[in-house]
């Protein structure tokens, strides 16, 4: 073991000082044995890590101290989750036990520290290590939602320290950040934190682009602060006259969602008009109340400023199920430009930043302990996790749907408020009714208006669920919902009804295999599976206690050699296979492919085959990124920006193979298909000067136009064979020009 030097321990000891004053400013530790529980932690964490470096080259005790600072000052935790975050990589990587922390601290601290340890082995083999811990993580909200956010201040040190990791390592971080971190600490309210993540996941995943419009926010910050004094000097004029005590502070957008704008609607830096908010920040008097006084600003505001019609938000009479609470309207400001005002008091701005502590303790400065949003969140979370479920990657996907970020307010006919993800179904609001009632569904009364369960709600709807006692769960039912309840409980009901049909399948397929006197064996299964085109025995016993396997031409198939279909079905079960006759790939006389180039000892009749993933359609010249199919062995390729992909990263990062080990190279043609969109003003002639431009100036192939025109108004979408990005790009910008077009674009999935 390297014993520190004498640097390395003034680096650790300038840190440590820097968390004491940090909970002096908090008033974490109030009486001295607070302190000497503290500090204890920081001895047993320092002598526990002893010697050992992070990636960094700094001492690795640093990592913990800065865990803890970031609990204590940036989201405002108390004395236990700062002993616990010291303390949350001692078990894990030294000989330190969990049974040692409790005897040296206490049980609790014990508990949220094991709660912040890796495991393995808590499920099935066929799961990824990276599934199983964050379903071991988030159990702990079963308990102490503290360990979370413990997690989640470990992440966002990681995340700033991730200039030090390799690239590959880079790609698997950030792809879980993106895809669990971020939608959870938008979840707890942890806005500051959230945002942090998302740019910090930009920098090192894209750091061109982050640099780009890091600069360009940069170039106009003196343009932009001269228009933001312009437009806030007569509501400070306004506010002081009427004596309000407050802040008012312009927020730029963060630099991962100016990007995902643009991203979004293919727009340049240029056209971004709401690059900032004006907040106001406000003190309250004893009297009238909070929202009235939201109100009475708003006034001042709108008095000055016209406002938007359709772009008030008023999340203090209900406010968001993340406990955030605020008035937002857009107003007309000078020069023509809309401008977006947020109204808050210093207790909203508090939990809007802070998140779930600061909501935690303003709930118990009041005497009214009634549940709200969170609260409500936090019950249906625990519930979910206490449903048995044999796969982790299962449990995350459904835990994911309890993460939505918009949100919707549903009544029932009793003017009973329910609050509902953005894009929830009909069906998913019988589930939040109760388990029975979304069972037995059939449709409902949206106001007043027979519609079915498949139907989007919309807030302010009143909805009377219709039921039906024959009706039950199906597989269809999980493509109709979008919460984590509806869908655990649809799986539930399927699981149980499928283990039933295996049970009496197997019987009913043994009973009739014995009328021709054969024994269910390997060698019968095996047939018997390729015929009905099932993948392994479960399915095929399934679908016969189901009725969907009749097995009326048994004794034919028993007497047919069989191993023709056994190839023709595994081959229509690999994607982009010759035998997948709706290929998307156009093969022309020369075009681009892709070339491996890992540094691995793959044989010329081993090496994988490349499969462009359907999710995000990539074409040559496009960021690419493979991911290596555990399976096959394909290289399944996909879109650096496609969102599937950071669903794979974040759970199969071992699989993934970075940008730099992929790349095009001319070999012979294919041709690949991307859809654009297009949005004009209608006029004679524009489809068919449209048409001549692919087909005749490009000569490209149109697989499928579809187009629509209403009020002088036309939009549709082409379907196109291109041979890679640069020639897709020609043929928009020759689109753009023709007379009419208002807007063209490539679909974000092709």
């Amino acid at each position: 073991m390297v014993e520190y030097s004498p640097a390395d321990e003034l680096l650790i000891e300038e840190k440590w000082q820097e968390l004491v004053e940090a909970c002096r400013t908090a008033k974490v530790c109030r009486r001295e044995d607070d302190w000497q529980f503290v500090k204890r932690a920081f001895f047993l964490a320092k002598e526990a890590h002893k010697g050992v470096r992070r990636r960094s080259g700094e001492p690795y005790v640093i990592h913990p101290i800065e865990v803890a600072l970031i609990a204590v000052r940036e989201i405002g935790l108390g004395k236990k989750s700062v002993v616990a975050a010291l303390l949350h990589d001692v078990v894990e990587d030294t000989e330190y036990t969990v049974e040692d922390i409790s005897r040296i601290f206490t049980p609790k601290i014990a508990s949220m520290v094991d709660g912040l340890t890796k495991m393995s082995g808590v499920f099935n083999a066929d799961s990824s290590e990276q599934a199983e811990y964050f379903r071991k993580v988030l159990l702990t909200l079963s308990d102490d939602v503290r360990v979370i956010i413990i997690k989640i201040a470990d992440r966002l040190h990681n995340m700033r320290t991730l200039g030090a990791m390799p690239h590959n390592k880079q790609i698997k971080i950030t792809s879980e950040t993106i895809y669990l971190f971020v939608p959870l600490a938008h979840r707890l309210g942890l806005h500051a934190i959230k945002s942090e993540l998302e740019d910090l996941c930009m920098k090192y995943r894209f750091p061109e682009e982050y640099e780009e419009i890091r600069g360009k926010i940069d170039d106009t910050e003196t343009e932009r602060q001269a228009y933001i004094e312009k437009f806030m000097a007569p509501i400070r004029e306004v506010l002081d006259r009427n004596k309000f005590q407050y802040e008012m502070s312009a927020r730029v957008k963060s630099i991962y969602s100016i990007w995902n704008k643009m991203r979004r609607k293919q727009i340049p830096f240029e056209e971004v008009y709401d690059l900032f908010a004006i907040r106001i920040v406000f003190k309250t008097l004893p009297f009238p109340s909070e929202k009235t006084q939201c109100w009475q600003i708003y006034s001042c505001v709108t008095d000055i400023y016209k406002p938007h019609p359709d772009r008030l938000r008023d999340w203090i009479s209900m406010p968001k199920s993340n406990g955030y609470e605020a008035l937002h309207s857009t107003v007309m400001g000078p020069d023509g430009i809309w401008v977006e005002v947020q109204v808050r008091t210093e207790r909203m701005d508090d939990i809007a930043e802070r998140g779930f502590a600061a909501h935690w303790k303003y709930k118990h400065q009041s005497i009214a302990q009634e549940e709200d949003g969170l609260d409500r969140w936090l019950r249906k979370v625990r519930d979910a996790l206490n449903s048995p479920t044999e796969s982790a990657h299962e449990f995350l996907d459904n835990f994911k749907l309890s993460l939505y970020k918009s949100d919707i307010v549903v009544f029932t006919p009793k003017g009973e408020a329910h609050t509902m993800p953005y894009g929830a179904t009909v069906l998913d609001f019988a589930y939040e009714i109760h388990t029975k009632i979304g069972d037995h569904a059939i449709g409902a009364k949206v106001n007043h208006r027979i519609m079915p369960i498949t139907a989007t709600l919309n807030s302010g709807d009143q909805v009377e669920i219709i039921t039906a006692e024959t009706a039950h769960p199906k597989s269809e039912w999980l493509d109709i919902v979008t919460t984590s309840k509806a869908r655990q409980t649809i799986q539930d009901y399927l699981k149980r009804e499928r283990i039933d049909n295996i049970e009496y399948g197997m019987q009913h397929l043994e009973e009739s295999l014995a009328e021709y006197n054969v024994t269910l064996n390997g060698r019968v299964l095996r047939k018997l599976m390729a015929a009905y085109e099932c993948r392994n025995k479960d399915e095929l016993y399934s679908k016969i206690g189901a009725g969907i396997i009749k097995l009326d031409n048994l004794e034919k198939l028993l007497k047919e050699n069989s191993s023709r279909k056994i190839l023709k079905f595994w081959k229509l079960l690999i994607p982009g296979s010759s035998q997948d006759e709706d290929n998307d790939l156009d093969y022309d006389d020369e075009a681009t492919t892709l070339d491996d180039t890992l540094n691995s000892d793959i044989s010329e009749d081993d090496e994988p085959k490349f499969v462009m993933a359907e999710c995000c359609s990539p074409i040559p010249g496009d960021r690419v990124v493979g991911y290596r199919n555990p399976e096959s062995g394909d290289i399944i390729v996909h879109k650096s920006t496609c969102d599937a992909l950071i669903k794979l990263a974040a759970q199969h990062g071992e699989n993934i193979i970075k940008e730099e080990d992929i790349r095009w190279s001319q070999q012979k043609a294919v041709s690949y298909l991307a859809t654009v969109e297009i949005y004009g003003v209608d006029r004679p002639s524009i489809i068919l000067d449209l048409t001549k431009i692919i087909t005749s100036d490009f000569s490209i192939n149109m697989r499928a136009i579809s187009v629509q025109s209403h009020d002088g108004i036309f939009e549709g979408s082409i379907s196109l064979y291109v041979q890679d990005i640069d020639s897709l790009n020609m043929l928009l910008d020759k689109i753009r020009k023709i007379k009419g077009i208002e807007r063209v674009k490539r679909l974000m999935n092709s």
